[in-house]
Parts: structure tokens; C-alpha cells; sequence
């Protein structure tokens, strides 16, 4: 099991670093006060970056109509909107809301094929508003699966100031799997075609990798099937 996300490794390893000279500094200062205090700030920064850039395992339930959590957090809001830059139509939004204590590695919803990967540039207002999903710096991954156009959007929030996404046009999506992560606490947006049934409501926690959001109804896919690679 990986202790740090290898999205994170850029950040955490020099601060691990940093952390470590302070507390092996901190036993060279004659006065106790000074000590415990730089003792205390070394093992609290050792600890809160092993803690923010912790990657779990997680074991994800097989089935291609499945539509898998992406983010650690609380679901604050399901609804329906109108999506035009990759559903092309109505679709129904899941927004989780990640607080700097949540695991910020995302995980892929569904399996199929990355068809689209945009980075917008934009403000960073407070994530849980509404309008973030729309205004907000933010990375768009859209899949194409069994079940029709799935798309993730990875949304920095006031804090957040960095969002990591590997991925690219024609990568295999495998449901479960990490795609990047968003540092220091932010927001995911789920947006499903109609023919997919929410299983989750506001106020809900849930598990990246693990959680599962909705479903598919079976024999209701659109086109010609992709087989899962998940």
C-alpha cells in the first residue's frame, strides 16, 4: 500500500524533510520551552503531511453498471442540470465536498475510454457554493463507457490551489482506479446521463473507489457497447 500519493511526493517529500531537521534541531536547544515547542511543530508538520497525502487502498464492487464514487467527502447536492460541453444534454450532478481532512486522491467512476480532458482556469471561491462548478479553476475528464458519456469534474476550491490529472484523450478508464488528486480540500462533480439512478442523497459520506453513487438501468445502453477493462 503506497504511505504518500505519488501525486503528492513533489510536495510532501521535502516537507517530511523539513519536518524531520526541525525535530532533530529541536534537541539541540538548551531551553525546554524552545524545545518541546519546536519538538511539537516538527512532529505536528511530520504528521499532517503523512496524513494529507495518505493513499489507501480501497476494493471497488465489480459490475458495469456501477457508477463508482471518485472523491472522499460528503455529497452536498443532487440535481439535474444541463450539461453542453461534453453530455450534450440534460444530465444528473453529484457534488462531494472534500475537507482537508478527507483522502484527496480521486478515483475513476466508471470503465471505458477517456474521450475528452480539459483544464479551465478560473477563480477560487469557497467550493460548496454552487457557482464553483462553474467559475472555479477545474479539470473536466469525460469517459466513455457501456452506459453512455460519464464526466468528472475536479474543482479547486479557496484553499486548494493545485489540481493533479494525469490523464489524457484515449487513456483506458478502469473504475476504481486513481486519477489525481486535488491538494488541500475542494470539490468533485459526477454528471450522469438520465438512464442513470442516484444512490445517494445530500448529507451522505462517501468513500472514493468504494462508494457506489448510481446505477445503470441494464438494457437501457445508448450506442454500441465498450467492454469493461475494470
Amino acid at each position: 500500500m503506497p504511505l504518500i500519493s505519488r501525486y503528492g511526493r513533489d510536495i510532501a517529500i521535502p516537507v517530511l524533510f523539513l519536518s524531520a531537521v526541525i525535530f532533530a534541531g529541536a534537541w539541540f536547544i538548551t531551553s525546554i520551552p524552545l524545545r518541546i515547542f519546536f519538538l511539537l511543530l516538527g512532529g505536528v508538520i511530520f504528521l499532517f503531511t503523512f496524513w494529507f497525502f495518505r493513499d489507501p487502498e480501497r476494493s471497488t464492487q465489480a459490475g458495469d453498471e456501477l457508477v463508482i464514487c471518485p472523491a472522499d467527502g460528503k455529497v452536498i447536492a443532487v440535481y439535474e442540470v444541463e450539461e453542453n460541453e461534453y453530455l450534450q444534454g440534460r444530465a444528473r450532478q453529484i457534488s462531494i465536498f472534500m475537507s482537508p481532512l478527507d483522502v484527496h486522491v480521486n478515483r475513476l467512476p466508471v470503465s471505458g475510454m477517456v474521450e475528452y480532458v480539459r483544464h479551465v482556469r478560473g477563480a477560487f471561491t469557497v467550493a460548496f457554493a454552487d457557482k464553483s462548478s462553474d467559475v472555479n479553476e477545474r479539470t473536466l475528464v469525460g469517459i466513455s463507457c457501456t452506459h453512455g458519456k460519464v464526466l468528472t469534474k475536479q474543482i479547486a476550491g479557496f484553499i486548494a490551489r493545485r489540481i493533479v490529472c494525469p490523464l489524457r484523450r484515449g487513456d483506458i478508464a478502469r473504475a476504481g482506479e486513481r486519477f489525481g488528486m486535488i491538494r488541500f480540500g475542494s470539490r468533485v462533480d459526477l454528471l450522469l446521463p438520465p438512464i442513470a439512478d442516484v444512490a445517494v442523497t445530500p448529507g451522505q459520506r462517501v468513500r472514493a473507489g468504494e462508494t457506489v453513487v448510481a446505477r445503470f438501468r441494464r438494457g437501457d445502453s445508448p450506442g454500441e457497447e465498450h467492454h469493461s477493462t475494470g
